[in-house]
């Protein structure tokens, strides 16, 4: 059976959405959008991405400065064109734009840096010319297809891309579908051949049975307990590069999605959009470097971190490792905090940053954390930590979503 350890160990990893679409500076989706033709899509972007300037090893350096433990790059999005020399098509980027293999080297790079890799990839194929159509508004359904014939062409022309990424570049850790659509591709097939050749990989659940990482897209939504997750989200409103977008989250918001994403026993897949060279927008590389440096004096309570008991609070998330609780303080509530939740008894209670103890009062299932500092120390979250007795129990376990905007599963 194929192990999620080393998933669970990271809680955080990279998404890179990059292809040829990064020439147009409009997102990834700009050929469906803007109904352009291929022979246009080739002149306005294929022709103009060049990556002339992608390092990969620069990439893995800042993923390893962010704190993550993998990454995942988009090989090929849903406009088709393969960032790898693929021999079941010549709409690939060693024949036109960069005319070099993009995949061998960044598997490389992660690999050599210590991270996990994963691979990103779309079966939906625009501008195929089995493919029902490039223009859809909403997805095509199963009867789009021209002929039984066009659609079974174009699953052994999809399947023989996956052959290649799975059998060329090594161990690869993650693949990651999307654009799974229709939905008459032959999934199990697919995904069974898949785990012939790379046994030990995840898959993503978008292309059906059998899988084992459950995807929430731009939300933060816990999947069943038990159920390997992970929550995809943007560092400002687009996937691919938008040289326009400009609403950056920081890096406070960054350690909020990670602490509410890991309190859930769930990961945070952040993406980062490079331009067509191959460079990646300083505003993203200053945020995950901001929010890499909360993570090296803080990242015990983040990596490996299981589902945590206790719910919403109006000052932060709780994060639980063993007989370990980790309280995640995004808003100060002055020089006392009471958690109001916790059954166990507390046998000491510190900073994790520095270590310097915290006095606290334990009676009637109120914890009242006293002497805390206003302000707070670190203005993207303090965190305090409690080793208490046992596995960490709530006094009362939350069974309904009645506080807005905490679902529990």
């Amino acid at each position: 059976m194929t192990s999620t350890n080393w998933f669970h160990e990271a809680r955080y990893g990279m998404f890179i959405h990059w292809g040829a679409y990064s020439a147009a500076g409009r997102g990834e989706w700009v050929a469906n959008r803007e109904r352009i033709s291929k022979n246009d899509y080739s002149a306005l972007c294929v022709d103009r991405f060049r990556a002339e300037n992608y390092d990969p090893s620069a990439w893995a350096a800042l993923a390893k400065e962010a704190g993550m433990g993998y990454a995942v790059l988009t090989a090929r999005h849903h406009d088709g064109f393969a960032l790898w020399p693929t021999d079941a098509g010549d709409f690939h980027a060693g024949r036109v734009g960069p005319k070099r293999d993009l995949v061998g080297p960044f598997v490389e790079a992660f690999r050599r840096t210590g991270l996990k890799v994963g691979l990103y990839y779309s079966p939906a194929d625009w501008f195929h010319p089995d493919y029902p159509g490039p223009y859809f508004r909403d997805w095509p359904g199963n009867s789009d297809w021209s002929s039984n014939e066009a659609r079974l062409r174009f699953i052994a022309y999809y399947r023989a891309q996956l052959v290649e990424l799975m059998t060329r570049y090594g161990k690869i850790d993650y693949l990651w579908f999307d654009g799974c659509i229709p939905d008459n591709l032959q999934s199990r097939e697919v995904n069974e051949e898949i785990l012939r050749l790379q046994p030990d990989i995840l898959i993503n659940e978008r292309n059906g049975d059998p899988w084992h990482v459950s995807i929430s897209e731009q939300a933060i939504k816990a999947a069943k307990p038990g159920v390997a997750w992970e929550a995809c989200m943007t560092l400002n409103d687009n996937w691919g590069f938008h040289a326009g977008d400009a609403n950056w989250k920081n890096p406070r918001q960054v350690i909020q999605m990670l602490t509410d994403t890991a309190s859930k026993a769930g990961n945070l897949l952040l993406n980062v959009g490079p331009r067509s060279d191959g460079t990646i927008p300083v505003e993203s590389v200053d945020i995950l470097r901001k929010a890499g440096d909360w993570l090296r004096q803080n990242g015990e309570s983040i990596h490996g971190s299981s589902r945590s008991p206790f719910t919403w609070s109006n000052w932060g998330r709780v994060t639980t490792k063993g007989s370990r609780i980790y309280l995640h303080i995004w808003n100060s509530t002055g020089p006392e905090l009471c958690f109001g939740e916790l059954k166990n008894k507390v046998l000491s209670a510190r900073f994790l940053n520095g270590g310097k103890d915290v006095a606290f009062e334990q009676t009637n299932g109120r914890l009242v954390l006293q002497g805390l500092p206003v302000p707070l120390p670190d203005p993207i979250a303090t965190t305090l930590v409690l080793d208490v007795e046992g596995e960490p129990e709530s006094i009362t376990p939350q069974t309904t979503f009645w506080i807005p905007g905490e679902a529990v599963t």
